[in-house]
């Protein structure tokens, strides 16, 4: 610096010069030092950032496994407490009803609409290509081989999925499922075997009851676009329809029931905090059933096309 400020005497600078351009070099290296401040601490915080979102990923990839984990020792109890006699016959056919019977009305609502859309739908894009005629055959096989079974799991799993997760879970807080353990009563044999078998027995015939309704809409839909008999339609419909694209379809749905079972008690019974955990349960029964009902159907329909062709 002061080499510096010698130089500039010697050049003619005046004293103001001098502390002016002194001033300056302060003021620059002020500045170069917040900015490398600055730097070092963006760094800092960001290597902590990093960190912290690692150690986030780490601990949420180690919670799915341990979810997985979770189910599967679920599942095992489950089927070892469901093979061993006593049978509670009884709380199975109420747990059918529950879900069979009072499901009913709104699966059937659900298919009678899809049976509507498709028809309108459908007929306006055969009729763009001359293939009208068509119209019976594509609203049977559409309904049979995947809008009615997927429909029908969906709603199911909105309504039953909420119900088991919501009931059992206000039972696990309330300490009745523990009550029922200390009276030598096996919760997983009277609470969730007869929910999850009666999940996978009413499945197919919700679907049954949709396909019906789906298909009886669809014609009476087409009829007041342009009239024709039901025994056409139904010919037309099921003209090519063979046996093999109607099992397995219907079958696929016992998978769904399964699922729904599955995951709606699992919830249900691992409900924690009072009645926010019991809301909680509902809502991921809700949310997980119908995103492994999808899952499961991608895997069937493939599974079915290579099996059956």
């Amino acid at each position: 610096m002061w080499n510096n400020n010698l130089w500039l005497v010697l050049n003619g600078c005046s004293l103001r010069d001098i502390l002016a351009r002194s001033t300056e070099h302060r003021i620059i290296k002020v500045y170069l030092d917040i900015l490398i401040l600055g730097a070092i601490v963006s760094g800092a915080l960001a290597d902590n950032r990093l960190k912290s979102h690692a150690s986030i990923a780490a601990r949420s990839l180690i919670a799915f496994f341990e979810w997985f984990g979770e189910i599967g020792m679920f599942l095992w109890r489950l089927l070892r407490a469901a093979t061993v006699p006593p049978y509670e016959f009884t709380e199975l056919a109420r747990q059918c009803d529950a879900i069979g019977a009072k499901s009913l009305p709104l699966v059937a609502l659900a298919g009678a609409a899809i049976g509507v859309v498709l028809s309108l739908e459908t007929r306006d894009s055969l009729t763009r290509f001359g293939a009208k005629s068509f119209l019976p055959s594509v609203i049977v096989f559409s309904i049979i081989k995947e809008s009615g079974p997927i429909i029908t799991a969906l709603i199911v799993s909105g309504r039953i999925g909420a119900g088991i997760g919501a009931e059992l879970g206000s039972m696990k807080v309330t300490e009745q499922i523990d009550a029922m353990e200390a009276s030598a009563v096996d919760p997983y044999k009277y609470l969730v075997a007869t929910r999850v078998l009666a999940c996978i027995l009413m499945l197919p015939l919700l679907t049954l009851a949709s396909n019906f309704c789906g298909i009886l809409m669809g014609w009476i839909a087409n009829t007041l676009a342009e009239p024709i008999s039901l025994r056409l339609f139904f010919e037309n419909g099921f003209k090519n329809m063979t046996f093999s694209d109607f099992i397995p379809p219907t079958l696929k749905t016992t998978v769904f029931g399964f699922i729904i079972g599955i995951v709606s008690c699992f919830q249900g019974m691992h409900a924690r905090r009072g009645t926010e955990g019991v809301g909680r349960a509902a809502t991921s029964s809700v949310v997980l059933s119908s995103l492994f009902v999808i899952l499961a159907d991608v895997v069937l329909v493939r599974l079915i096309l290579t099996v059956y062709g």
